[in-house]
């Protein structure tokens, strides 16, 4: 018994000293959090394609004259962005959309804010063995995104087209069992929305997120068999900062830098429609 207790004690001194060290190394400038000084650089959390793209431009081209310090952190997917956001290892995010921020804040209890619209990546379907609609054979397997968002956005999407019929008030959080009419048979296979691309051999067609697309060397505008229209979309994507953040001087530079003339101009000649910009602040 006294020699559990030793070992007990020598470990829990050990997990006190591993903690301490950790707090200083995270309140630290190496320790990878976000300082809240203004002369501190901003470090925004982003998806490779076109988000990081974009910001890239942003830091090698327009932060300097603007006395902006810009870091770019990259991940790779749609959760991580905003803890890191919400627990002050990132300064801000630009990745995703309202409807999906909205349901994310609600689920996580996260105060995640959108401070500017920048773009929209009009979500596609996709087929490696089908070069159009009518060529999807009765009883075809179409993957679509598994957050709630993105699922019933691609669900509209296919109705939108004609594949299928949703049940009324269905809305953006349609999902297989909102399916009334489906009139050709198609099944359904739900995935994270970042395995969307890879799953292109496996089934018959996939609805892809625009910058996931892009991520996988498709060109929306071409390679879609069909694509949602850019008027009126209510998925435009967004920086944004936890609550309480968005007069942060850093902040308040970057989002009028990623509205400027510039970037407007870099979207349009470097994605060619693929993804477009869509300015302003969010609805």
């Amino acid at each position: 018994m006294r020699n559990v207790t030793r070992i007990t004690v020598s470990a829990l001194a050990l997990g006190a000293l591993t903690f301490s060290l950790s707090a200083c190394a995270s309140s630290s400038d190496g320790g990878g959090g976000q300082s809240k000084s203004a002369d501190a650089p901003l470090i925004v959390a982003a998806s490779p394609t076109p988000h990081a793209q974009i910001l890239d431009y942003v830091k090698d081209h327009l932060a300097a004259k603007a006395g902006l310090k810009l870091q770019v952190k990259v991940f790779s997917d749609y959760v991580t962005p905003n803890t890191a956001t919400e627990n002050g290892d990132v300064g801000a995010n630009f990745f995703q959309h309202k409807p999906y921020l909205d349901d994310f804040n609600k689920k996580n209890g996260t105060h995640i804010v959108p401070v500017v619209d920048v773009e929209l990546e009009p979500l596609g379907l996709y087929s490696h063995k089908a070069k159009s609609l009518k060529d999807l054979k009765d009883g075809a397997t179409i993957a679509v995104p598994n957050d709630t968002t993105n699922e019933g956005r691609a669900f509209n999407l296919l109705q939108a087209n004609g594949l299928l019929t949703l049940k009324p008030g269905s809305g953006d959080s349609a999902t297989p069992s909102s399916v009334a009419n489906n009139p050709r048979h198609l099944k359904f296979k739900e995935l994270e929305a970042a395995e969307l691309p890879r799953s292109l051999d496996d089934v018959d067609a996939a609805v892809i997120n625009g910058n996931y697309a892009l991520g996988a060397g498709l060109n929306p505008a071409k390679n879609a068999l069909v694509l949602e229209k850019a008027q009126g979309n209510p998925y435009a994507n967004f920086l944004a900062v936890k609550d309480g953040n968005q007069n942060d001087p850093r902040v308040v530079k970057l989002a009028k830098l990623l509205n400027s003339p510039q970037v407007k101009e870099y979207i349009e000649k470097t994605f060619k429609g693929a993804v477009v910009p869509a300015f302003g602040k969010p609805a």
